[in-house]
């Protein structure tokens, strides 16, 4: 077994207002509570909250003092997010990687900002992939990163045993969003730690999920510190026979006979998605898409999408009309 213990902090998030003395307060606590934790990770946005307004070269003040605390109880520490302005004046929603010398190891910016919602802030191009000695081998996404599985896909094929998940979900689709995350865990054969705020920084009900899609722990609407103990010899093996002795989705991916065109952006594979309207907020009492054509129509197959066609069955080899 080699076990190795991530604590999620959900906390209350101010918007108008920094966190980080907020954030510092609770990582003191809990290590007094908890002082077996080796790694402790926080929700998307916590320093600052959920305002452009607020972002800060990097580096800066909170994560030297961040720097200090995992220095001084010898963690691992993601802080969650925080806007950050670059030298040409881009804002990016960055997460950084400290380790317990108190040394920034890794960086990553989302690469999914929520938009149309997320205006202004610019995508990150780069996978977050790092080392813990002895242990294992983790992955940084951020909240709608993992909307979109090509993410997870590409971290899980170097390796990752463990995703890291900074959330700020305020909204109504949590109940989606967890569900994706426990998808996550089954279809990459990894643990996710999906961390959520309060308040300003969501709703909370973050979560934990082991590589058999089972949830190991899932938090309320209050706040919460759970470290949790991850065995990554399971991945591994687990990787090896199978989630329950069943599905090696990593390998069947590797040995797939299929390729997938649609990545390729000059394919023409994705023609549809060339279809839809813009990626735009939707104004109120909008009807777009309600006169929309289906795919066909759009795509110029059928010249009256009024009519529809007989559907014709190809199971088993046999074509006919149902």
């Amino acid at each position: 077994m080699t076990p190795f213990a991530i604590a999620g902090v959900q906390m209350h998030v101010a918007a108008l207002h920094s966190n980080v003395e907020a954030m510092r307060h609770r990582i003191d606590v809990l290590m007094a509570r908890f002082p077996w934790t080796q790694m402790v990770l926080f929700s998307e946005l916590a320093p600052y909250g959920p305002l452009d307004r607020y972002a800060l070269p990097f580096p800066n003040d909170a994560l030297y003092q961040f720097q200090e605390d995992a220095k001084r109880y010898g963690i691992w520490l993601i802080p969650g997010s925080m806007f950050e302005r670059t030298e040409s004046g881009l804002i990016k929603n960055t997460s950084v990687v400290i380790n317990p010398q108190g040394e920034i190891v890794a960086k990553y910016s989302k690469m999914f900002p929520f938009r149309p919602y997320e205006t202004g802030v610019t995508a990150g191009t780069e996978f977050c992939v790092f080392d813990v000695p002895e242990v294992g081998r983790f992955g940084l996404s951020i909240c709608y990163d993992i909307w979109f599985p090509e993410t997870t896909r590409q971290l899980t094929s170097q390796g990752v045993e463990v995703l890291l998940h900074p959330v700020l979900t305020g909204t109504t689709d949590r109940d989606a969003e967890l569900a994706i995350a426990r998808a996550t865990a089954a279809q990459f054969q990894c643990y996710v730690f999906d961390v959520n705020g309060l308040a300003a920084g969501g709703v909370g009900r973050s979560c934990v999920i082991d590589p058999a899609a089972t949830v190991l722990h899932q938090s309320a609407g209050q706040e919460d510190m759970f470290p949790i103990e991850v065995d990554m010899d399971m991945v591994r093996r687990q990787r090896e026979t199978g989630m329950k002795g069943l599905g090696q989705v990593l390998k069947s991916f590797r040995d797939r006979d299929a390729e997938f065109s649609v990545y390729d952006r000059t394919s023409g594979a994705d023609a549809y998605l060339h279809t839809l309207g813009a990626l735009e907020m939707p104004a109120k009492g909008s009807r777009r898409g309600q006169a929309a054509l289906d795919p066909r129509a759009a795509l110029g197959h059928v010249e009256r999408p009024d009519i529809q066609p007989h559907n014709f069955s190809v199971f088993h080899g046999k074509t006919g009309a149902d």
